[in-house]
């Protein structure tokens, strides 16, 4: 599957035991550089084997606007990719100042946030993203201990999930911000 800009999914996995993962490859230039990702959701098996690698995901709720807050370009591009498959508005920060003018100038129903920023923090742009609109905050970070999920929450964030994303985890939060 060819995702654009020179992207595609290299192979997709299913399994009763580990449950889905994708492999997307992006190639840089035309000297051979490359970048990998891979995707990891786990959900039930199916009663029967289709092509369809969505099937066992939780169900969309409505359209999302999400604001997508990640330094690391691949994770992002792809994070986006996919949030945009599955029928939300994205917007796009690689950073904490690019996140802010973008809290001050549109409006948004999550902010899906990495903590760690070069310029900043996730939990400066989700405290200021919630005293300026409601929105759902959603921690996407390495930090994983008790103490950061609950700074994480002290900062405004509703739900914190540890990289690497589980997908099936991150569908799941959204549909049930979206109903």
């Amino acid at each position: 599957m060819v995702l654009g800009n020179r992207g595609f999914v290299e192979r997709r996995e299913r399994s009763p035991q580990w449950g889905h993962a994708i492999f997307v490859r992006q190639v840089r230039s035309i000297f051979g550089a490359t970048s990998a990702a891979t995707i990891r959701w786990k959900s039930e098996p199916p009663a029967s084997m289709s092509d369809d690698p969505t099937e066992a995901l939780p169900p969309r709720g409505r359209s999302l606007r999400i604001l997508v807050v990640e330094d690391h370009g691949d994770t992002l591009r792809v994070l986006a990719r996919l949030l945009d498959h599955f029928g939300h508005e994205i917007s796009l920060a690689n950073g904490a100042q690019s996140a802010l003018e973008m809290v001050e100038s549109k409006e948004f129903d999550v902010v899906l946030s990495d903590i760690g920023l070069p310029d900043g923090s996730g939990y400066e742009v989700i405290a200021q993203a919630k005293r300026k609109q409601p929105v759902k905050g959603v921690a996407l970070t390495g930090f994983d201990k008790e103490e950061d999920i609950r700074r994480s929450k002290e900062a405004g964030f509703d739900f914190h999930l540890a990289k690497p994303v589980d997908f099936h985890e991150l569908r799941t939060i959204l549909a049930q911000v979206g109903s």
